[in-house]
């Protein structure tokens, strides 16, 4: 960070309301964001975060309060007037559109970027910016974003906002910008950051991932129900001092696992090697069986392939064979025109209908139960689902999934975007819905969570490379598997 003699504000915002409804978004909001620092902004779901950065990036204009960007109160506020000032946002929920190429989103979100030879200048731009970034990241910029994987997506999109292309960049938003990064591309985005704060500019910083926060960020600013709650140097903060700041009862920071080999009987599901390479996969009943290793080596690919061979027909079942929960929940998981409560029982519809007919007293009950059990923030479950922050959304799908009676549910990165508190309660659901001989296979991306699993699946070029249980669940021996060869 420099100097504060030599610091100047980027954007200020000043007893900032927002209100939707009954529910008060941001109830009096006051922060500043300096040139050459790194501001972590953390909270819990529904907290405001998302509500701040609207506002921060024009995109929201605050009912009461104001907004300054630089030093001018006239320059006035709007989104054409933060990005005049320099200020970008990567969103938690991904912007691209998927039938262009990525030179072609380029220019999308930079209008400068136009006139004769855009696509050699724009491709010549994005390109270097995605090396300056995430060395060897292989994406081509002629290639349709929609053939991207969410991993590659979140990259380009960081290095397009990144991009100087007209106005000079002073304030990037992050949010959640490792949520679909495995741990080597994570850790080059955060190199980047720190070199482009030690050269001047400015980032705010939003993860649930509270060790990312504390190594990155030189403050922190701490919100809850709308309102800042804490604001002081990172240096300040524990991760147990940031979760009781957040307003969470601290518990252990990874449960003990039981070390009992579940491996009796025939298995719950159960693969061949792809193409004949690499080790076999099964899973048995009760087990949580993790997929590890670098992203886009196979594992949303095999997660895919396990559902569609136990679900591949269109004909919901009242006793269904497999859930899926998607991270991608963008994409392949929310209805984004349905309720809150559609979204979680579209998919328990033969459980809750009666000789065709939906019985929607026992829906309405199913879904204040899972609003309480999972703690989704809504004060009305017929609202529509994009009313809730992506964390919300994402509880949504955990319980579309387990109030089914799927004896196995298959998750793919689920946790993107879901906040700390939340991540404890859904790992105690998992455990104890396992302890009963439910069967999970979870992909994650955070190595935390891998390690909470019973057995664990290493891939490599798109094969099972090593499988390691037991005691042997462990961070240093993922990534040393993740490299290992394939073998025949």
């Amino acid at each position: 960070m420099t100097q504060a003699g030599s610091t100047q504000t980027v954007v200020s915002v000043s007893e900032a309301k927002v209100v939707f409804g009954a529910v008060k978004a941001l109830d009096g909001v006051t922060l500043a964001i300096r040139s050459g620092e790194c501001v972590g902004l953390v909270g819990h779901n529904g907290a405001g975060k998302s509500t701040i950065v609207n506002v921060i990036n024009g995109g929201l204009s605050p009912h009461q309060g104001s907004v300054v960007y630089g030093e001018d109160p006239t320059l006035g506020h709007g989104i054409s007037a933060a990005r005049q000032s320099g200020i970008r946002c990567v969103f938690q929920e991904l912007s691209l559109c998927p039938n262009l190429t990525v030179v072609e989103n380029t220019r999308v979100m930079h209008k400068p970027l136009s006139g004769w030879g855009w696509r050699r200048r724009g491709a010549d731009i994005i390109g270097r910016k995605l090396d300056e970034i995430f060395p060897g990241h292989g994406i081509d910029s002629g290639e349709n974003v929609g053939n991207l994987s969410i991993a590659e997506r979140q990259m380009v999109e960081i290095a397009i906002t990144f991009c100087e292309i007209g106005h000079p960049v002073r304030l990037v938003i992050l949010d959640e910008p490792t949520s679909s990064l495995d741990s080597r591309l994570a850790s080059q985005l955060l190199a980047y950051v720190r070199r482009f704060v030690a050269a001047g500019g400015s980032v705010i910083f939003i993860s649930h991932i509270l060790s990312e926060i504390l190594g990155i960020a030189d403050r922190i600013i701490v919100m809850k129900d709308g309102r800042v709650v804490a604001e002081r140097a990172a240096s300040g903060f524990s991760e147990h001092s940031l979760i009781e700041a957040m307003g969470s009862v601290v518990k252990e920071h990874r449960a003990a696992r039981v070390l009992t080999d579940k491996r009796t009987g025939p298995p719950a599901l159960a693969a061949a090697p792809v193409h004949g390479r690499g080790l076999a996969f099964e899973a048995f009943p009760g087990e949580i069986v993790g997929f590890a290793g670098l992203g886009g080596h196979g594992q949303t690919d095999m997660l895919v392939k396990l559902y569609l061979s136990l679900s591949g027909d269109w004909f919901g079942r009242r006793d269904p064979a497999a859930m899926f929960v998607a991270g991608d929940r963008a994409v392949n998981g929310t209805f984004p025109l349905w309720s809150i409560l559609k979204n979680m029982s579209v998919a328990l519809l033969p459980d809750l209908s009666h000789r065709g007919l939906l019985d929607e007293a026992r829906e309405q009950v199913l879904g204040r139960s899972w609003r309480e059990k999972i703690e989704i923030r809504t004060p009305d479950m017929d609202n529509n689902i994009l009313s809730l922050s992506g964390g919300n959304q994402q509880k949504v799908l955990f319980a579309r999934a387990l109030a089914s009676r799927a004896p196995v549910v298959l998750m793919d990165d689920p946790m993107r975007g879901v906040d700390i508190g939340t991540k404890q309660e859904v790992y105690g659901i998992l455990r104890t819905e396992a302890d009963q001989g439910r069967t999970f296979i979870w992909y994650s991306t955070e190595m935390d969570e891998v390690c909470l699993c019973d057995r664990v699946y290493v891939f490599n070029n798109g094969a099972i490379v090593a499988e390691l249980k037991g005691k042997a669940v462990t961070e240093e021996n993922i990534l040393a598997a993740s490299f290992t060869e394939v073998a025949a």
